[in-house]
């Protein structure tokens, strides 16, 4: 699997979902969403394998990537962890790493992407400290080994478009579509925000993931045991 997560990443809740979470997501599909990260860490493994499986095979004819939240992929190649944890990452064909504040991008080894939060106020990332807004977003994407979207209270195309401009290579949204009404709508918005901030912004461009994560891969002594 090469490349990471760029455009809209969508996550998942089903509690907050206004349709069945399939639908949700097929709908988002429909809109342009490429990458998304299976949740319900709720459920039974059974369950949730199953729900990953369904998930997946929506996303493959769009030629889309299902991402499971923690260590274990559900039969896929693609993980998102949280800060916390486990490092090292496993190896597998792609890696994502929740985090919030340069010491965690600092423990990135060989993670292929990022996300960063909470960029606007949001009831879902409580405990992080306050807003980063865009400023700080590119402020933090500057020491970043990896590439990096932003993440928390994203909601309409403005601040899709302010994120893209401070460096991200794409946002991940929950409630702008698992609360929408139309999610097709929601994400077709969104992923055209997204687009056309990525065809206008200036600067530097991100570091590409498959070649970052090959390099350190190939430098094991990038990270020592105390700095994890």
């Amino acid at each position: 699997m090469s490349g990471g997560p760029a455009g809209v990443l969508l996550l998942t809740d089903r509690w907050q979902a206004r349709r069945p979470l399939a639908e949700v997501v097929a709908g988002a599909v429909a809109g342009g969403v490429r990458w998304v990260v299976l949740r319900e860490k709720d459920l039974p493994r059974a369950e949730r394998a199953a729900l990953a499986a369904e998930l997946r095979a929506i996303l493959a004819e769009a030629g889309g990537t299902l991402i499971v939240a923690g260590p274990d992929p559900l039969g896929g190649d693609a993980v998102h962890l949280p800060s916390a944890g486990p490092y090292p990452p496993p190896r597998l064909g792609l890696v994502g790493r929740s985090c919030h504040d340069r010491a965690e991008l600092a423990r990135l080894t060989t993670e292929d992407y990022a996300t960063l939060s909470p960029v606007y106020p949001t009831s879902t990332k409580p405990g992080y400290g306050p807003p980063l807004r865009p400023d700080g977003l590119g402020a933090l994407i500057r020491h970043s080994p990896v590439p990096v979207l932003a993440l928390g209270g994203v909601r309409s195309p403005g601040q899709v478009a302010a994120c893209v401009e401070a460096g991200a290579v794409g946002v991940a949204v929950l409630g702008a579509i698992m609360r929408a009404d139309d999610p097709e709508a929601a994400a077709a918005t969104l992923t055209a925000a997204a687009n056309a901030a990525s065809r206008t912004r200036p600067g530097r461009p991100q570091p590409s993931s498959a070649t970052t994560t090959q390099a350190r891969r190939e430098t094991p002594s990038a990270t020592t045991e105390e700095e994890r």
